[in-house]
């Protein structure tokens, strides 16, 4: 299994570790070197610094066909920009953006990438040590259908499919 993970923050750091202690093979990359100081000594996956929104990066990085990947930096733009690219361009079969505004995660979840929503779990998770009624706050916004990789720019009428009907 191949994970691709943008962000080395405690997020990212935490589940490159224990993707990695599983048997993974995890790609990770930061802006800042110094960002993967957060990462265990027996590490063995492969820390890189460089922008995780960038394409050529990424596949200089070899971040194509990962089975996850993961958007796990600070700012919810980079995260939906980085994911956009794991699913449509490299390929990935699982994408997950960390967001923290509520109606942009669930705006993107509809958009077709899942969302992470911190800003709900640790809403949930509050009120749930409270005891009190939790509501209805996903902390994962998983897209209603999968994606399609290949979109047509605009859709066909009726009776163009050039199928004798």
């Amino acid at each position: 299994m191949k994970a691709v993970i943008v962000g080395c923050g405690r997020v990212g750091a935490g589940l490159a570790a224990d993707l990695d202690r599983a048997g993974w093979k995890v790609l990770i990359l930061d802006l800042t070197s110094s960002a993967f100081d957060r990462l265990p000594s027996t590490f063995g996956g492969t820390a890189l610094r460089g922008d995780g929104t960038d394409e050529d990066t990424l596949r200089r990085a070899g971040a194509e066909d990962a089975d996850l990947f993961l958007a796990a930096t600070e700012g919810d733009n980079r995260n939906i920009m980085a994911a956009q690219l794991g699913q449509e361009a490299l390929g990935a079969r699982k994408v997950v953006a960390k967001i923290n505004d509520p109606v942009r995660s669930e705006a993107y979840a509809h958009l077709g990438i899942a969302t992470l929503c911190r800003t709900n779990l640790m809403m949930t998770a509050v009120l749930g040590y409270l005891g009190q009624a939790t509501g209805d706050r996903p902390g994962i916004y998983v897209p209603e259908k999968p994606h399609a990789h290949h979109v047509d720019a605009a859709p066909m009428s009726a009776g163009a499919s050039g199928h004798e009907e």
